[in-house]
């Protein structure tokens, strides 16, 4: 079971470009695809999806170019796009029941992976309420276990938590865990713990382009020796929010502790602290704008 993206670019006005020049070879396991908002992750899935089609490059499963030849992957494809929609007259069992009939399963079995799902996404008890009536996190649920229903190969999922509270969140990442042994899952999201949580492999993309893929681990090597912890008046703030770029702050009653991604000791009594992943992923996006002259 292999994807592999070959130089792929899309183009969509003359000198707009959603992706770069993007090549990417998967296997299973989950990757988390991180990146600024407007880099062209859902550029990337929309092709991968095989709703739209690369500029320049190839996507090819198992082999097979995608674009020339795309029933072969949408068989065994599993998309939650990032704007879901439902009809709101439906409810639940009837909504999927249409989706799974659309994929072509059998309506026996679809009736029985209707149930188990709707149990796996904890909507049993919402079964026959029309989703007209449901809040953005029940819809996303929706959206997850409609992705699900013919126990895809590839599963992408595009902002799948949004609208998640913390319990479901948690219900989802423990879910794309269980599932990453036999087939890829490409998690796109802005969300880092979620990736954190879940992902045996990142990429992140900066303006179209990959500028990592690695594990979450060499990743976070990556940013060793360039994450300070840093305690500063509130008059002083500011100022280093203005010259430095920073990951968090917490009010404390002796100032502000600022977490700061530098090369170099932003200042005195800065001293280097332990990367997370989040300020990985904020040093690789700084250091990708600066090569590119940003």
């Amino acid at each position: 079971m292999n994807l592999a993206i070959n130089g792929v670019s899309k183009r969509y006005r003359s000198n707009v470009w959603g992706l770069r020049d993007f090549s990417l070879s998967l296997t299973p396991g989950v990757l988390g695809l991180l990146g600024p908002n407007g880099a062209g992750k859902s550029t990337l899935m929309r092709i991968l999806a095989t709703i739209s089609r690369p500029t320049t490059g190839t996507v090819t499963w198992d082999g097979v170019d995608i674009a020339r030849a795309p029933d072969g992957l949408r068989s065994v494809l599993g998309y939650l796009p990032q704007d879901f929609g439902v009809y709101p007259n439906l409810t639940p069992v009837e909504f999927l029941s249409y989706v799974a009939a659309a994929k072509g399963l059998q309506a026996a079995a679809a009736r029985a992976r209707i149930d188990e799902l709707l149990t796996l996404v904890n909507l049993d008890g919402e079964r026959n309420k029309r989703l007209g009536g449901f809040s953005g996190g029940m819809r996303q649920r929706v959206g997850i276990a409609q992705a699900l229903l013919n126990n895809p190969r590839l599963l992408i999922v595009d902002e799948p938590t949004a609208g998640l509270d913390p319990e479901e969140r948690v219900r989802f990442r423990n879910l794309l865990a269980d599932l990453s042994g036999e087939r890829i899952v490409i998690l796109s999201t802005h969300i880092v713990p979620d990736v954190e949580a879940t992902a045996t492999n990142i990429a992140i993309i900066v303006r179209g382009r990959l500028v990592v893929h690695d594990t979450p681990e060499a990743i976070l090597k990556q940013a060793s020796g360039r994450v300070w912890e840093w305690n500063v008046s509130s008059a002083d703030l500011p100022g280093v929010r203005s010259g430095f770029l920073l990951s968090g702050t917490i009010r404390r009653n002796d100032g502000v502790l600022c977490r700061v991604i530098a090369e170099q000791t932003p200042g005195p009594g800065a001293r280097a602290a332990d990367p997370t992943l989040e300020d990985a992923y904020l040093f690789a996006v700084s250091r990708a704008r600066t090569e590119a002259g940003s």
